[in-house]
Parts: C-alpha cells; structure tokens; sequence
C-alpha cells in the first residue's frame, strides 16, 4: 500500500470514530458487543423505571452494548428478582432495584431465593424522594397537619394505595402512620402505574410514592402532594415541606436505588458493570434528568454495596418489627 492509500485509510477510520463519537455510538470496532438485559423487578411507570430508562442509552454506551430493559413484575418484585437470580452470572442480565429487595425477606414468608446471598451488589446508584399524595377531590388536607387530624378524625376509614405488599411505598405509609398515631386501610396494587392511575380516578385515597411517578400529576393538579418524606426538602419540589417541618420530628424514609446481578459474576464481569454505571451516571444529560426527577445520586463502591445491602436487611427487619407488619 502506497504512502498516499496509508493516509487516506487513516483519515477514513478517525473520520468514522469522530462521527461514532458525534452519534453518541461506541467506538471500540465501531460495532456494539452484544445485548445487556437490565430486568427492572417492577411494572412500567415507577420511580425506577423512569431511572433506568432515562440511564439506558448512556449504559448502553458504557457498555459497548445494546441496552434492552425489562420490566418483569409480579408479586410485589419477587418474579423478576428470581430471573436474575436464575440468569448466567457473565455480565449480560444485570437489574435495577429498590429498596424493595431488602425488605421481601422480613414481610414474606417464603422466597425463592436468598437474599443477598443469589445476587451480587454491584452499586448503590443513589436515592429519590418519596412524597405522601391524596385524590384532591376526596381528601381535603392540604398539608401534614391536616391531613393526620382527618385521619384521627376518622379511624380506618381512608384507604392507601402502595406498588404491593411488604414494598417501601407499603413501609413508608405504615411509618408515617405508626408516627401520626393514626390508622388507614392498605390496598396493594401490582405496580406504581395501576396504582396511580386508581389514586387519580379516586378508587383511593392516598399513597407514597416516589416523585419521578407522579411530578407531571402534582404539576396538573390531579393529584395534591402533602409532603416529601425524605430529611430535606428536594431541588426537584423546592416548595414541598418535609414531614419533619410539619410537626413529626425527625420522621424520614428514604427511597434508594441499586444494580445489582446474579450470584457468581467474576471479578472483570463486575468491574465492567460498575463502570459503566458510574459512566451513564456521571453523564451530562443523564444527570441533568436525574437532577430535574430530584434524584440524588452518589455511587458507592462495589464493597460498599455489598455491606449496605446486610446492614439494610437488619435495619428493615427492625422497621417491619415497629409497625407490626405480619408476613406474608
């Protein structure tokens, strides 16, 4: 090859990275390696489903890969937790989670894994603010205040919608019940989306959720948003008061997300995963998203995860304990 062919092929490759690079497309052989499934253990219109979705393009090319992702719910996240959990450990079926997971073991009677011991904690990716919200055209209160005089007011009377028994939306309206000193009836749902859709149509009262689920209905005024149970306010709602300002001293329930993969990924498997994830994250227009839903994002290490994960188990079976949540 002559000289002048040498330079021209070496224009035509930098000039097919440089427009890879434009395309946002991975440049390792200008060709994607294979698929990643990321299984989100929850029905579409969730918390983490919005995170997941809003973080696929930019994991995909962290991941030199096509990103496909999953819903697969079902008895409260338990379906598609036993897929990962029955998934080849090579890196290819990862999940994004909840605090869901940690709770399953002290509100559900049996499981058909254990957890965490089938799965490998990859990254605590960060949290996102759950707020208390009611049907405005069946409950009056416009604040926490309010809304726990009703409630006493009348005992067991309104009903709450949560994603499923034992989830952290069940959890945190026990908590803030267990702490207002007042009492509702639970109506689980097969996922946020159901969920929200009978809180907007007034088939119940009132719910938690995480805000990325319901901003839009806050916004329209579908739904009213009572308070954020987190320890701060968020950028995301500035004008919403935390629980904690409103009277319940030191309440606060934290919502947090998570990747996690089946037991067994080797060493290379996970540092790719978490890399990755720590690419998608830090991207521009991922954080912009994830700023605009009130997400926090602070990714751990994989040691980190894989202690929080024990540490959140004991701190769970504890709240569950509080409340009196029988198993089920």
């Amino acid at each position: 090859m002559t000289p002048s062919h040498h330079a021209l092929r070496r224009r035509t490759v930098l000039g097919a990275a440089l427009a890879a690079a434009a395309a946002g497309l991975p440049l390792a052989g200008f060709a994607q390696s294979g698929t990643v499934k990321f299984i989100l253990p929850n029905a579409t219109g969730s918390g983490v489903d919005a995170i997941t979705r809003a973080a696929a393009p930019a994991l995909g090319r962290a991941l030199n890969a096509s990103v496909v992702v999953e819903n697969q719910p079902g008895a409260g996240g338990v379906v598609g937790l036993q897929a990962l959990a029955r998934s080849a450990p090579d890196g290819n079926t990862l999940a994004v989670v909840s605090n869901n997971v940690v709770i399953f073991p002290s509100v559900l009677k049996s499981l058909p894994f254990d957890m965490p011991g089938d799965f490998t904690p990859i990254a605590v990716v960060g949290s996102t603010p759950m707020v208390l919200v009611v049907n405005p055209a069946k409950v009056s209160a416009t604040n926490s205040r309010e809304f726990i005089a009703l409630l006493k007011s009348k005992p067991g009377a309104l009903n709450f919608a949560s994603g499923g028994n034992g989830t952290i939306l069940h959890l945190a309206t026990e908590l803030y019940l267990d702490a207002a000193g007042a009492s509702a009836k639970h109506i689980p749902y097969k996922g946020v989306g159901p969920m929200v859709t009978d809180l907007i149509g007034g088939q119940v009262d009132f719910g938690t959720v995480a805000l990325p689920s319901v901003q839009q209905h806050i916004k329209t005024g579908a739904l009213r948003v009572i308070g954020v149970l987190a320890p701060q306010r968020t950028p995301a709602a500035p004008d919403v008061p935390t629980m904690a300002e409103q009277g319940l001293a030191n309440f606060s329930v934290e919502a947090w997300f998570a990747v996690i993969g089946p037991k067994g990924m080797s060493a290379a498997s996970v540092k790719k995963a978490h890399d990755a994830v720590v690419a998608a994250f830090n991207d521009p227009a991922v954080a912009e998203t994830m700023a605009k839903q009130g997400n926090t994002i602070q990714i751990g290490t994989t040691e980190q995860a894989q202690s929080a994960f024990r540490s959140e188990l004991a701190k769970y079976a504890s709240l569950v304990k509080k409340v009196g949540l029988e198993p089920q």
